[in-house]
C-alpha cells in the first residue's frame, strides 16, 4: 500500500476497510501458502504489506523465519504490529516506498507481494526490482488478478438488476483511468508469468484460490462487504446513474431490511490469482 501526501488522510478508517477485507480474503492466504510449505525460508518479505494480515499468516507458517512487513504508510505498519503482538507471532515491520525504497530491503528467500504492482507505472520494472530482492533459488510470490467479487443477488429487490455487472465495469474504466494516470505508466500486456519470466524468474506457474463465504454472512466478512461498497460509491458517484446510485444508498442504510447490515441472502465470493517463480541459483 502506498502511503498518501495527504495529512488529512484518514488512515485509521483505511486500515480498518483494510484489515476486514484481508481477514475476508485469509481463505486464499492460506491455500498459497500450502504451496509454499515445503520451503525453509530463512527471510521473508511482504511488499505493500498493509496492516499486516498476510504477512502474519507468513510469520505463523514459517515461524523460524525473520519476516518483514514493508509498507509505505507507518500508520498501516503501526496496525501490523498490533495484529503480531495479538496472534503471538514474530514479525518486524519496515518503512519503503514501492518501488523506489526497495533498495534498502536486503536480500530475502521468499518475497510476497499482493495487489501492489499493479500501482507502479512500469509492472515490469516493478518485478524487476522485486525479482532483485531474492537470494538465488528464491522464491517470488505476487498477487494479480483474480475475478471481481460478487456479494448479491443478480435482483436484488429493487433497483435495475445486474448492479454488481455494472459496478465491475465502473471499476474497471476507472482503473484504466489510474494506470494511465500513473507516473512513467507504461502499457505491456499483462500476462504475469510471461512478466516474471521476462524478469528471469524459472519454476514459473499461476493458482487461483477461491474465497467463498456464503450467506448468511459472518459479522466480519458481512462488514467487509459494507466497507467495499461504501467505497465503491464514494469513487464511482460520477459514473453511475442515478438509479444506480440510489440502489446503493439503500444497500448502505443501516436501517432498511433490504441493506447489506440485515440482508439473510448477502454473500462473499470471490477468487485471487497467485503468480510463482524461482529465482535460478545461477545466472
Amino acid at each position: 500500500m502506498e502511503a498518501g501526501a495527504m495529512s488529512d488522510f484518514d488512515w485509521a478508517a483505511m486500515a480498518d476497510m483494510l484489515e476486514l477485507e484481508g481477514e475476508a480474503h485469509s481463505p486464499y492466504v492460506r491455500q498459497a501458502l500450502e504451496e509454499l510449505k515445503h520451503l525453509t525460508p530463512g527471510r521473508i518479505l511482504d511488499v505493500g504489506s498493509g496492516p499486516g494480515v498476510a504477512a502474519c499468516r507468513l510469520a505463523a507458517v514459517f515461524p523460524r523465519a525473520e519476516v518483514t512487513a514493508v509498507d509505505g504508510a507507518p500508520e498501516l505498519l503501526a496496525r501490523a504490529e498490533e495484529r503480531a503482538e495479538r496472534l503471538g507471532v514474530r514479525l518486524r515491520t519496515q518503512v519503503a516506498e514501492f518501488p523506489e525504497g526497495l533498495a534498502d530491503l536486503g536480500p530475502a528467500d521468499l518475497v510476497w507481494s499482493a495487489q501492489v504492482v499493479h500501482h507502479v507505472g512500469d509492472q515490469q520494472g516493478a518485478l524487476d526490482q522485486l525479482v532483485g530482492l531474492l537470494e538465488p533459488g528464491g522464491v517470488l510470490a505476487i498477487v494479480e488478478g483474480g475475478l471481481p467479487a460478487r456479494w448479491l443477488p443478480r435482483d436484488l429487490g429493487f433497483g435495475r438488476p445486474g448492479l454488481q455487472a455494472r459496478l465491475d465495469a465502473a471499476l474497471a474504466d476507472r482503473f484504466s483511468r489510474m494506470r494511465a494516470e500513473l507516473p512513467g505508466s507504461e502499457a505491456v500486456v499483462e500476462n504475469w508469468p510471461g512478466m516474471l519470466r521476462a524478469a528471469g524468474l524459472t519454476e514459473v506457474r499461476s493458482r487461483t484460490f477461491l474465497v467463498d463465504h456464503p450467506a448468511p454472512l459472518a459479522e466480519g466478512p458481512r462488514q467487509s462487504v459494507r466497507r467495499s461498497l461504501e467505497r465503491q460509491r464514494e469513487m464511482l458517484g460520477e459514473l453511475l446513474d442515478a438509479e444506480d446510485l440510489a440502489t446503493l444508498d439503500r444497500l448502505l442504510d443501516p436501517a432498511d431490511p433490504a441493506g447489506v447490515d440485515r440482508r439473510a441472502d448477502l454473500f462473499l465470493l470471490t477468487a485471487k490469482t497467485v503468480h510463482f517463480g524461482r529465482r535460478p541459483e545461477h545466472r
